[in-house]
């Protein structure tokens, strides 16, 4: 069975993940439903997140990831603090090694996040899908979900589902010319 590596993201109605300054206090924190999150979080056998959301989530309090292995992408691993009873390791180097040394461990589906992790999976051709949520508000300026992918990068639906809140979730995999 091939390695899959997917997305779970939420972005402002104009695309944007975070504001300007990293900062997620647009996101809803007061509805009741989780998106579809805790299925799609249980069907992942581990995470590969970048350095600047590991801060951000380190900063959220308790470590959510206790129970999965964490990959974080950064170019200084010898200042990565990790959070005590947590399985978190660094990485740097190219995306398709990290993905077949991922694969090579027995993981096969792992989760991506993080803006520029996304962007960089994206441009190496190593995301087969991502789930997107559509929050609906503007922030005018941000942190942007996409960036430069080295061509064109074709999408299939699979699907969309609206919610009472305003909330938009699509899901499209990735369709990668060989």
């Amino acid at each position: 069975m091939a390695i899959r590596c997917r997305a779970f993201i939420a972005t402002s109605l104009d695309g944007f993940i975070a504001r300007p300054g990293g900062e997620v206090d647009w996101l809803p924190t007061d509805s009741s439903d989780d998106y579809g999150y805790g299925e799609f979080f249980a069907s992942v056998d581990a995470l590969v997140m970048g350095r600047n959301t590991f801060e951000l989530v380190l900063g959220f309090g308790a470590w959510p990831y206790a129970d999965k292995p964490v990959v974080v992408l950064t170019s200084r691993p010898e200042s990565l603090t990790v959070p005590e009873e947590s399985s978190v390791t660094a990485a740097t180097g190219p995306i398709p090694d990290l993905v077949k040394s991922l694969e090579a461990d027995g993981y096969g589906d792992v989760y991506v996040d993080g803006g520029r992790t996304v962007q960089e999976f994206i441009k190496a051709r190593e995301l087969d899908a991502i789930t997107i949520s559509r929050i609906p508000v503007l922030l005018g300026e941000g942190i942007p979900l996409f960036g430069e992918t080295g061509g064109d990068v074709a999408l299939r639906h699979e699907e969309t589902r609206a919610y009472p809140d305003g909330l938009v979730q699509s899901r499209y995999s990735f369709v990668y010319e060989t």
